[in-house]
């Protein structure tokens, strides 16, 4: 008589392990195939766009409508389009996250507020060229400059901002709130204290994205501030300049005899701003997350 394991896995439960194993590898087939685009992608531009990288490419103006010299001035000008987006979009997106967060009541005014923050985050970005034309460039005056395209693209990302950041913070444990108002804190000592030190690996990830989608677009800042040929440096707010997204559009489409490698290496050093700027809010974000005690 053969003795049986009392601890020994039914029939039914072993067809619900194999189901497991079966969706797991489903999954992961799923993901592998999700990858091999991305990778084909970066594979393409790096053999393409390889061979164009030099210190004189990144150093240099560019010259002959873009067919020769290199990218000081578009990159420059990405970097301070993104920042200024950055430096407007997170400090309004993160103010109004709190107040949905932690003091709005739950009625139709909080109601319809979410309802337009969904209905902006799809809002699409040439929508978002036309209004910061008609609000920034003419209704504000601040003309075609860095200030009324990075207001664009704030206005563009300030949902990215809001969601990110209003979920990270509702993912706080209320036992932390109860312990500070016990301890006699007031509401805005506990968001400060407490609330959004347990929220910056939320607001980081809203960071990422938001850079993500800044650096690449070219319609907001085509026309509002973004110049497809510019020998200077921008040296304030108030001035034009070029942007990488712009400069590989204008390569690509408009400018004849360019050659081969100069789109792809463009294209290429925009990809490796935007891994670069959130391979630095990733690791910050891993910081934060190592200091959480729950």
């Amino acid at each position: 008589m053969t003795s049986t394991s009392p601890f020994a896995a039914t029939a039914h439960e072993g067809t619900k392990l194999a189901v497991q194993q079966v969706a797991r590898f489903g999954f992961l087939a799923i993901t592998l195939l999700l990858l091999i685009p991305a990778i084909g992608i970066l594979a393409v531009l790096v053999i393409e766009g390889a061979p164009g990288f030099s210190l004189e490419f990144f150093l240099d103006k560019p010259r002959d409508n873009g067919a020769a010299g290199g990218i000081a001035t578009a990159l420059v000008g990405t970097v301070w389009l993104t920042a200024c987006a950055l430096a407007l979009a997170l400090p309004l997106g993160v103010a109004a996250a709190i107040y949905l967060s932690e003091y709005a009541r739950d009625n139709w005014l909080t109601r319809t507020i979410n309802v337009a923050i969904v209905n902006l985050a799809g809002v699409p970005s040439i929508v978002h060229a036309l209004f910061g034309v008609g609000a920034f460039v003419h209704f504000l005056h601040f003309g075609k400059s860095i200030l009324a395209a990075s207001c664009t693209l704030a206005v563009m990302t300030l949902p990215v901002v809001i969601v990110a950041t209003r979920e990270s913070m509702q993912a706080v444990p209320k036992a932390f709130r109860e312990a500070c108002w016990n301890m006699g804190a007031t509401r805005w000592q506990t968001i400060w204290r407490i609330v959004l030190p347990n929220s910056g690996s939320g607001i980081l990830t809203g960071l990422i994205l938001v850079v993500c989608r800044a650096v690449g677009e070219t319609a907001p800042i085509m026309f509002t501030g973004a110049v497809f040929l510019r020998q200077q440096f921008p040296s304030g707010i108030f001035d034009k300049t070029m942007a990488l997204s712009l400069h590989l559009f204008t390569v690509s489409t408009q400018v004849t005899n360019v050659p081969r490698h100069v789109p792809f290496a463009v294209a290429l050093t925009l990809i490796l701003v935007v891994l670069s700027m959130n391979a630095l809010a990733i690791w910050f974000r891993m910081r934060l997350r190592g200091r959480k005690k729950w």
